[in-house]
């Protein structure tokens, strides 16, 4: 949601299926990649896009996910995934679609 970092309900179970792939498949690492729209200023957005992603790694660690093998980072606005750039009108739906956040999993070295 806008501003926010807590998880929604409808995360959940998309998470809850992460978390299942992580326990069976031990040599993974996975990055937790959140993102914002482009409201606000930078600095804010890349700070608010941390939280996000710092609030599904304390999801997964409560679930029984071993923080070493988590790592979250923050994109802020820098990834925006449509047309809604700096000084564009978007409806609140668009802006949505910016607010995300993505999973890119690794093997372990």
């Amino acid at each position: 949601n806008f501003n926010k970092w807590n998880l929604r309900s409808d995360a959940l179970p998309e998470l809850n299926k992460l978390v299942q792939v992580i326990k069976t498949k031990p040599e993974i690492i996975v990055q937790i990649r959140s993102h914002t729209d482009v409201r606000g200023t930078s600095a804010y957005n890349l700070w608010l896009s941390q939280k996000r992603a710092q609030s599904v790694i304390n999801y997964l660690k409560k679930k029984g996910v071993s923080a070493k093998r988590l790592k979250a980072l923050g994109f802020g606005e820098t990834e925006v995934v449509n047309r809604c750039l700096e000084n564009v009108t978007c409806s609140e739906a668009e802006h949505q679609m910016n607010r995300r956040t993505e999973f890119k999993i690794s093997k372990a070295e």
